[in-house]
């Protein structure tokens, strides 16, 4: 097995700190070091679109949604997690932008909905596909059974913080 940076850095622990157990270190600067790649990743091919994370964000929580590809403004909060006042300043950026646009809730005369355009669709779709292109790279050097073996290991880990 070939020896990593991490190998390294748990050995130089080790070796200065035999008291503690540094075990931890060997998954978990391993995962941080895997964020740090996978978010130039998904910045280059945001940037590669002409998009900024944010704008991913909201453009794919209305993508999801599915036909007609629109949500409440409070439904893209919930989905993006950030504040009304900043959702507002999105949509309105977006909306300048041509990638979103705004209508009256049928069902709320008070709401409205905001709904993708085609220029927005085509933009998260292409940068969607770029960035899955990305992120199988990323994995590359792990088999189909491996991914799904790492997969049901990170839930576990996950699913009590994302309670």
């Amino acid at each position: 097995m070939t020896m990593d940076e991490v190998d390294r850095l748990v050995a130089s622990w080790q070796q200065e700190r035999p008291d503690l157990d540094v075990t931890p270190l060997q998954v978990l600067s391993r995962v941080s070091r895997l964020a740090r790649h996978l978010d130039r990743a998904r910045r280059a091919s945001f940037a590669e679109h002409d998009l900024e994370p944010w704008e991913f964000d909201v453009l794919t929580a209305l993508r999801r949604a599915g036909k007609p590809y629109e949500l409440s403004p409070g439904a893209l909060l919930r989905a993006t997690l950030v504040t009304s006042g900043t959702m507002t300043n999105r949509i309105d950026r977006l909306a300048q932008a041509g990638l979103v646009r705004r209508r009256p809730d049928p069902e709320d005369r008070r709401g409205v909905l905001v709904s993708l355009t085609d220029d927005g669709r085509a933009r998260v779709d292409a940068a969607f596909a770029d960035l899955l292109r990305r992120e199988r790279e990323l994995l590359a050097g792990l088999g189909a059974e491996e991914q799904r073996a790492l997969a049901d290991l990170l839930r576990t880990l996950l699913t009590p913080f994302d309670a």
